[in-house]
C-alpha cells in the first residue's frame, strides 16, 4: 500500500487535452532547447496539471519557455518527459483527445488507438523555471516581429566574440531599437514603444543585449499576438529578458559585455546616392553572383546611364547585367559581397531602395555603403530601417 500512497504525492498526472492544442504547445515548449543539452534533464519539458489546465515549461539555465493551455485534469501533479520525443509523438498523433497519465515512473499517452509509454525524469533534479519581473513595456508584435527578421541577419554567428551574436536593444521612453552586427555590416530599426514612463528616461538608454536566435524564434512565435509585454529583470547577478503574449512566455539570460558603440559609424547626411528597383538589384545581384567563387564580391558601377554589375575575378566564368538606377551626385564604384548586400535589401519593405555612398579620408578607399528605403523615386522611406555595408577592397 504503500507505494501507492507515495504516488499521491503530486508525482500521478491524469489528464486529457485537445490533441493540437497539446502538440502545439509542447513544440513551443521544446523549440529553443539546444540540439545537445550537457545534461540529459534539460532536455526534458516540464508538465504541471492543475485545475482546468496545464502548464508546461522548458529551461535549460539560458533561455526558458512557458505557456499555459486547458485541460481536463483528473489528479492535479507534475511530471518530467523527454521534450522532443513527446513533441514529436504529439504531432503525429491522430485527430482525437490525448490522455496522460502516469504509473511509477513510465507515462503513458494514449490518443485514438495508438499509445506510447515513456520513461519520467526525476522532477525534483530540474531546475526552477526563472521569475520574472515588472513589466518594463509593451511593443507591437507585428511590427517586432518584422525588426527582429530585419536585424537579426546582421548579428554574428561566430562564438568568439560573443558580444556581437546578439541583437542591442535600446529602450527610450517612446521607442525601442534593435541593433546587431558582424563587423563588417550593421543593422538598425526602431519602432514604437511604450513603456509607461518608466524606461529610460531622457537621453539614457535601457539596453539589453538578447542573443540573436533567441530573438528570432520569438519574433517568429509571437509575431501574431497584438502585443508582446517585455520585462527585463536582474537576479543574482544575471540580468535576463522576458517576452509574454498569449499565454506564452520566454526568458532569455543577456549577453554580457559591452556592445560595440556602431551608431556612430552612421552618417548624418549623405549627398551621394542611388535609387533602384528592390526586386531588380536583387534578381540581378542573384544572376551575376551565380559565376562567383565563394566569399568573392561584385562589382557595381553607379553612372548616369544607370548601374552596372560586374563578377570578375575568376578564370572559368564572367558575368555582367545592367539596371536602371537614378545616381544624385559623384559616379561611384564599389565592391560588395552579394549575400551581405542582399541580406539588407531583403529587408527593406519597399518596392525602391537607396544606396548612399559615404567618403573616407583616402579618395582611392570608398566608405560603407549604406542602404535604405525608398518609398518612390523621388521620396525616401519613413521606415526607420538602416543597413551599413562595408565594401570590400576593389582589386584595381
Amino acid at each position: 500500500m504503500g507505494a501507492t500512497q507515495h504516488l499521491h504525492d503530486g508525482r500521478t498526472v491524469k489528464f486529457q487535452v485537445n490533441r493540437d492544442v497539446f502538440s502545439e504547445a509542447v513544440s513551443f515548449a521544446v523549440k529553443l532547447l539546444p540540439q545537445r543539452t550537457t545534461l540529459p534533464i534539460l532536455s526534458g519539458v516540464l508538465i504541471q496539471a492543475e485545475g482546468d489546465g496545464l502548464v508546461l515549461s522548458s529551461f535549460d539555465y539560458e533561455v526558458s519557455s512557458r505557456t499555459e493551455i486547458q485541460a481536463d485534469v483528473e489528479e492535479p501533479g507534475t511530471v518530467l518527459v523527454s521534450g522532443r520525443l513527446l513533441a514529436e509523438i504529439a504531432g503525429r498523433l491522430p485527430n482525437a483527445p490525448v490522455r496522460v497519465s502516469t504509473e511509477e515512473s513510465r507515462i503513458s499517452v494514449t490518443c485514438g488507438s495508438a499509445s506510447f509509454t515513456l520513461l519520467s525524469m526525476p522532477v525534483e533534479e530540474y531546475p526552477s523555471i526563472p521569475e520574472i519581473g515588472e513589466q518594463t513595456g509593451v511593443v507591437p508584435a507585428e511590427e517586432f516581429a518584422s525588426a527582429v527578421a530585419q536585424v537579426a541577419v546582421a548579428a554574428s554567428r561566430d562564438d568568439v566574440t560573443p558580444v556581437i551574436t546578439g541583437v542591442q536593444l535600446e529602450v527610450r521612453e517612446t521607442n525601442l531599437s534593435l541593433v546587431a552586427t558582424d563587423r563588417y555590416r550593421v543593422a538598425i530599426r526602431e519602432i514604437d514603444w511604450d513603456g509607461g514612463g518608466v524606461a529610460g528616461e531622457g537621453d539614457a538608454a535601457t539596453t539589453a543585449l538578447v542573443p540573436a536566435r533567441t530573438l528570432q524564434e520569438v519574433g517568429k512565435t509571437f509575431g501574431h499576438s497584438g502585443t508582446i509585454s517585455v520585462a527585463i529583470t536582474s537576479r543574482d547577478d544575471r540580468e535576463l529578458i522576458a517576452f509574454s503574449a498569449d499565454r506564452k512566455t520566454v526568458t532569455s539570460l543577456l549577453i554580457k559585455g559591452n556592445f560595440p558603440p556602431v551608431r556612430r559609424l552612421f552618417p548624418e547626411t549623405v549627398d551621394n546616392y542611388a535609387v533602384m528597383n528592390t526586386a531588380e538589384l536583387i534578381e540581378a545581384t542573384r544572376r551575376v553572383a551565380l559565376v562567383l567563387e565563394r566569399e568573392a564580391a561584385l562589382r557595381y558601377s553607379f553612372t548616369a546611364d544607370g548601374l552596372t554589375l560586374e563578377a570578375i575575378g575568376s578564370e572559368q566564368a564572367q558575368a555582367s547585367e545592367s539596371i536602371d538606377a537614378i545616381l544624385t551626385g559623384d559616379e561611384t564604384v564599389v565592391s560588395l559581397k552579394p549575400q551581405f548586400l542582399l541580406d539588407g535589401l531583403q529587408a527593406v519593405p519597399s518596392e525602391f531602395v537607396r544606396i548612399s555612398f559615404t567618403k573616407t579620408e583616402n579618395p582611392n578607399k570608398p566608405g560603407p555603403v549604406l542602404i535604405t528605403s525608398q518609398t518612390s523615386r523621388e521620396q525616401a522611406g519613413a521606415d526607420s530601417y538602416r543597413y551599413l555595408l562595408q565594401p570590400n577592397l576593389l582589386l584595381r
